[in-house]
């Protein structure tokens, strides 16, 4: 199983930013998906999520209207499109999947730096 980020970088203050997650070895169209985020000394917090089929999503109200993310389950990939950044945007950025009663997978993370 795996769960691989990409995407992340160094960008400036209302930049934009899309980060991928690629994922093998499960079966993807099963799992919802979540990203997560988090800060040096922070504790780790979701971003947004994804149901399996891709029809419902939720927001952490810090990111509403500036962060979306999608999946296409025929690439087995979720995709996060991050607009507007902010520097409290700045934090490693992970995927998760996560099937009900079956238990979840990690990406190792991917960077984001928002910064002038």
């Amino acid at each position: 199983v795996q769960l691989v980020e990409s995407g992340g970088g160094l960008v400036q203050p209302g930049g934009s930013l899309r980060l991928s997650c690629a994922a093998s070895g499960f079966t993807f169209v099963w799992y919802d998906m979540t990203w997560y985020r988090q800060a040096p000394g922070k504790e780790r917090e979701l971003v947004a999520a994804i149901s399996s089929a891709g029809r419902s999503t939720n927001y952490a109200d810090s990111v509403k209207g500036r962060f979306t993310a999608s999946r296409d389950n025929a690439k087995n990939t979720v995709y996060l499109q991050m607009n507007s950044l902010k520097p409290e945007d700045t934090a490693v950025y992970f995927c998760n999947a996560r099937r009900p009663f079956v238990g979840d997978y990690w990406g190792q993370g991917t960077q984001v730096t928002v910064s002038s």
